[in-house]
């Protein structure tokens, strides 16, 4: 904390100085800067709910939060997914699956774990070190649409849809939250 003597201010010690500094800067000023909030999205497969999520948030939310996703059965990405996030722009093709477990053991901190597939499949989540929140957003899953090509397709770009609102909904709340705090 600074203290006034006369028109100098004095520091209590070199951190006070760098963190005044730091808070004063146009550093501060860049959110990049700032830790992001882990969240970890969970569906049964790792395969389109939970991938879709995943990118969704890092791209709306993403000076905010930094999003994972991972599955209780890890499969393959859903080409239909694939398909229906590059129509809009945006690119999953890349992406693994992973297990829930191995996010499990790599003990790494996140702020929520959202599931996003059925409430059954949720409840066998393991449970997660020093998470502050669990939500759960139910979402139909592509795989189980049936009919042909271009009807699942149809079908993986409702849920597509849907994905995105709720991701845009929450994101809207959470950065007003961010923003009254500041």
């Amino acid at each position: 904390m600074p203290v006034a003597s006369s028109h100098r201010v004095r520091f209590a010690s070199a951190d006070a100085f760098e963190t005044s500094l730091l808070f004063s800067s146009s550093l501060w000023q860049d959110r990049s800067l700032i830790m992001k909030q882990k969240i970890l999205f969970i569906c049964v497969h790792n395969s389109a709910r939970s991938q879709m999520a995943e990118a969704f948030l890092n791209e709306i939310c993403g000076d905010d939060f930094e999003a994972h996703s991972a599955g209780l059965e890890p499969g393959r990405l859903n080409p239909l997914a694939v398909e229906a996030m590059r129509e809009i722009g945006i690119d999953i093709s890349h992406k693994q699956t992973q297990s829930t477990f191995d996010v499990f053991k790599s003990a790494e901190l996140f702020a929520y774990v959202i599931t996003v597939c059925d409430e059954s499949s949720a409840e066998r989540c393991p449970i997660f070190p020093v998470v502050a929140n669990r939500l759960h957003w139910s979402f139909p899953d592509p795989a189980a649409l049936s009919g042909t090509r271009e009807e699942c397709l149809a079908g993986t770009r409702k849920i597509r849809d849907q994905i995105r609102a709720r991701i845009e909904m929450w994101c809207d709340k959470m950065c007003a939250v961010e923003t009254t705090r500041a």
